[in-house]
């Protein structure tokens, strides 16, 4: 499969981009549970998948989920090559299409730390996640992919994935005082897109 994936052109290279509108909370399109992907490989997915990448790129997002684009799918992205100007101090998270992912902890291990959402503009909250995971899935092609991952990594994939069962960060909260507006509580730090 290695060779199969070195071949194939980037997705930018084939498929013109758009920004999609990226839905608020309050919508009711987010709180959805999505439908599996069922065909890969298709113009239709590639098409989908750079307008998120773009879009996730025009607003510095560490990952982007369809549903937060109103497209009912288990497909989420996530990852860049270049530190992300919203999350300054985070390791970077190989760029990443995954489609129908299931997550599985790999212990009772969780951490509790900032997040933010496209969706939830200007905001940031303390939630806790489980700090080793492994994940497994699809890519665009229909190749599967699996990894064991733990911290940031671990944590953008559970936040993306939660976006396909109608769950928003906020939603998984346990202590509203850790919750508030990224400009109050992290000053300097550019929240217009947050």
């Amino acid at each position: 499969m290695a060779g199969r994936t070195a071949v194939r052109p980037a997705p930018a290279d084939n498929y013109p981009m758009t920004i999609r509108e990226i839905l608020k909370m309050g919508d009711p399109r987010l709180l959805r549970i999505a439908q599996p992907v069922t065909e890969f490989d298709t113009d239709a997915l590639h098409l989908l998948v750079s307008d998120m990448f773009y879009t996730m790129q025009s607003v510095d997002g560490a990952g982007l989920a369809a549903p937060q684009i109103g497209v009912d799918l288990q497909l989420v992205i996530f990852g860049t090559d270049q530190v992300n100007p919203r999350y300054p101090d985070a390791p970077l998270v190989p760029r990443t299409v995954l489609i129908n992912p299931v997550i599985t902890p790999l212990s009772a291990d969780e951490e509790t730390d900032w997040e933010g959402c496209l969706s939830v503009p200007g905001l940031r909250g303390k939630v806790p996640r489980f700090t080793h995971i492994r994940y497994s899935g699809f890519d665009q092609y229909g190749d599967p992919i699996e990894r064991t991952v733990d911290g940031f990594h671990a944590r953008v994939v559970q936040h993306e994935c939660d976006h396909l069962i109608g769950k928003l960060y906020p939603m998984r909260i346990r202590d509203f005082s850790q919750f508030g507006y990224t400009e109050v509580l992290f000053p300097g730090l550019d929240a217009a897109d947050d």
